[in-house]
C-alpha cells in the first residue's frame, strides 16, 4: 500500500480520547461547560470534558460516559455530534493522543458535579474565554473555537437553535437564542417573518404563554425540517472565537 511505514521505528502507539464541547444559555450568555483539572498533565488548568475510550466502547458511548463521570450530566438528552479529530504531535505531553471532540447543546443544563480526573465542573461564559480569558488544557482552546464557529453557522442553516429551546417555545425566546449565539441584536418582525416563512424550521402547538404583562405569546415546538431553505443568514458574516 502506498505510504505504508517500511519500518516499524516509523509507526509510534497512540492512543484515542474524546473531548466534548458542551453549550446551554443562562439568560442571555452562552455559557460552555468545563472542568478543572485534577490530574497531572496541566494539574489545575480550566479545560474541556472528557477522556479515553474504552475497548469495549464506540467514541459515542465514551463521549456520554465521560460526560456523566466528570459533570453528572445525561448527554442522552443533548443534541449531540462529532465535530472532528485533532491529532496533532505534541497537543498531549504524555504521548500520541488523538482525540474526537464532539459538540453538544442543550437547554438551561443544570449545575455540573465533578468527578474522576475533574477537580471542579462548572458553567464559564463564552465572552469572557472570547476575551482572552484562562487558556485552557492541551489544545481545548482551539476545539472551543471550532466548535463555537460551528454552532453559529448550524443556526444559519439548520433548526438546531431548537435544541437550546424547552420542548415548546415562543419566537421571542427563540430569537434570544440566535442573538445570543450569534452576538448581534436581531429586528423582532423580521426574524418572526423569516422563521415562519421557512418551511419545516417550528410549527405551532396551538398553545399561549401568558406573561405577567403584556399580551400572551403563541408556543411553537420544531419542525420536521433538518435543512433551513432559505437559511437565515448572520448580520455581517462569521465572528469567529478569538
Amino acid at each position: 500500500m502506498d505510504g505504508w511505514p517500511k519500518d516499524s521505528a516509523e509507526v509510534e502507539a497512540s492512543w484515542v480520547t474524546v473531548d466534548l464541547a458542551i453549550f446551554t444559555l443562562r439568560g442571555t450568555r452562552l455559557m460552555v461547560l468545563l472542568i478543572d483539572r485534577g490530574v497531572e498533565p496541566f494539574l489545575g488548568r480550566p479545560a474541556l470534558p472528557g477522556g479515553y475510550v474504552r475497548r469495549t466502547e464506540t467514541l459515542r458511548e465514551g463521549a456520554l460516559r465521560e460526560l456523566w463521570e466528570e459533570a453528572g450530566i445525561d448527554g442522552g438528552t443533548l443534541h449531540l455530534e462529532q465535530l472532528g479529530a485533532y491529532g496533532d504531535p505534541g497537543r498531549d505531553p504524555r504521548g500520541r493522543v488523538v482525540t474526537v471532540a464532539f459538540l453538544a447543546l442543550g437547554p438551561d443544563l443544570p449545575v455540573p458535579v465533578g468527578g474522576t480526573d475533574a477537580e471542579h465542573a462548572y458553567w464559564a461564559p463564552v465572552e469572557e474565554l472570547d476575551r482572552g480569558g484562562a487558556k485552557l488544557a492541551f489544545d481545548h482552546s482551539v476545539i472551543l473555537a471550532e466548535a463555537l464557529e460551528e454552532v453559529r453557522r448550524k443556526l444559519e442553516y439548520t433548526p438546531v437553535a431548537t435544541a437550546f429551546c424547552a420542548s415548546e417555545f415562543t419566537l421571542s425566546e427563540l430569537r434570544t437564542v440566535y442573538e445570543v449565539v450569534w452576538g448581534q441584536s436581531l429586528d423582532p418582525s423580521n426574524f418572526r417573518r423569516k422563521v415562519l416563512g421557512t418551511a419545516g424550521f417550528v410549527e405551532p402547538t396551538g398553545e399561549q404563554r401568558m406573561p405577567v404583562t403584556g399580551r400572551p405569546a403563541a408556543l411553537y415546538r420544531r419542525g420536521s425540517a433538518w435543512v433551513l431553505s432559505p437559511p437565515l443568514l448572520r448580520p455581517g458574516g462569521a465572528t469567529p472565537l478569538g
